[in-house]
């Protein structure tokens, strides 16, 4: 089977490294043309992954032409940049193929999960799965064990994507809730840069497990008001993945809040940034999500005005500690 990767940041990088061995044929779409010519020589992401030699059957290339002939293509891109890459690449994809989005992000502006700009920009005939869960980039290039979930709507193409990516270091558990995966994904990175201000503001272990908490809580209101599932978020795509990234080092997003926790001001942090931190435009959609269902996203809510430098971390912070006291 051939497998084509759209993205060529960390994560896309990684799920060529970990799925080598399952397909006879990797394509690695690299946007960046003078990565992708240094990655073809080199062998190596010396941008967004280095230290991890790709195998030599995954092919580096910046011409999504190259994906035509897949049976499952693998969207690994940010999400800002979701619609453009699929629509530019409808054209050489097969009919009735698998497309599998692995991005944890939502569409600002439209605030559309993946699978539906999926679902907008390729012919109705393509098969549609998200593939998430608690994973860093650099521990599953490394081969570490770890276990994500791929959710669609027809359980056969989930399961397919199961056994085409299940390996002796990556396994895949099968789901049937998109929105909740989506959703899950997509909102525990503003959690988690609310986790990066507690840390650096001195907060101990008894805010951080608060903030995970009444994070998941207020994330799986908004999945049932949207038509998923509160078990979802008891699982890898909720409850796993948010642990992963409001604690782990590597989690892109909790640096930013550590930086906000400084003083400094959000475009200062990302500017500085190679890598994108999702949260930081999710959180714009999840407010507006969280105004469309009629879902109170207090957390969520005070980040959008830290972030936006409507108030400091420790106001911000103040003002969930003081709302009106309810039941859990």
């Amino acid at each position: 089977m051939k497998l084509a990767i759209l993205g060529g940041g960390s994560w896309g990088t990684a799920l060529a490294v970990v799925l080598a061995r399952r397909f006879e044929r990797i394509s690695l779409w690299v946007f960046e043309r003078d990565l992708a010519e240094r990655m073809a020589v080199s062998r190596e992401n010396d941008v967004f992954l280095p230290g991890f030699a790709l195998p030599g059957n995954v092919g580096i290339t910046t011409e999504l032409s190259r994906a035509a002939g897949a049976e499952i293509v693998l969207g690994a891109m940010p999400s800002r940049f979701a619609r453009r890459v699929y629509s530019d690449a409808a054209r050489f994809l097969d009919a009735g193929i698998t497309v599998v989005s692995a991005t944890k992000g939502l569409e600002r502006g439209s605030l559309l999960r993946m699978s539906e700009v999926i679902g907008e920009t390729l012919p109705g005939s393509m098969k549609v799965a998200v593939l998430s869960g608690p994973t860093f980039a650099r521990e599953v290039a490394c081969g570490e064990p770890a276990a994500v979930v791929v959710a669609s709507h027809d359980a056969e193409v989930a399961r397919g994507v199961q056994t085409a990516f299940s390996g002796p270091a990556f396994r895949l558990y099968t789901n049937s809730d998109t929105i909740g995966v989506e959703i899950g994904a997509a909102l525990k990175n503003v959690i988690a840069i609310a986790a990066g201000v507690c840390s650096g503001l001195g907060l101990g272990s008894n805010t951080h497990a608060a903030l995970i908490t009444r994070g998941l809580a207020e994330i799986t209101r908004l999945v049932v008001a949207m038509g998923g599932q509160a078990k979802t978020m008891a699982g890898l795509a909720g409850l796993g993945d948010l642990v992963l990234t409001c604690g782990g080092d590597l989690s892109r997003n909790r640096k930013v809040g550590l930086e906000l926790a400084k003083g400094r001001g959000i475009g200062e942090i990302t500017g500085e940034m190679r890598m994108i931190a999702e949260g930081v435009e999710t959180c714009d959609a999840a407010v507006e999500l969280g105004a469309k269902f009629r879902v109170d996203l207090p957390i969520i809510q005070q980040m959008h005005q830290v972030l936006y430098g409507r108030k400091s971390p420790r106001e911000a912070l103040r003002d969930l500690m003081e709302r009106s006291l309810k039941g859990e």
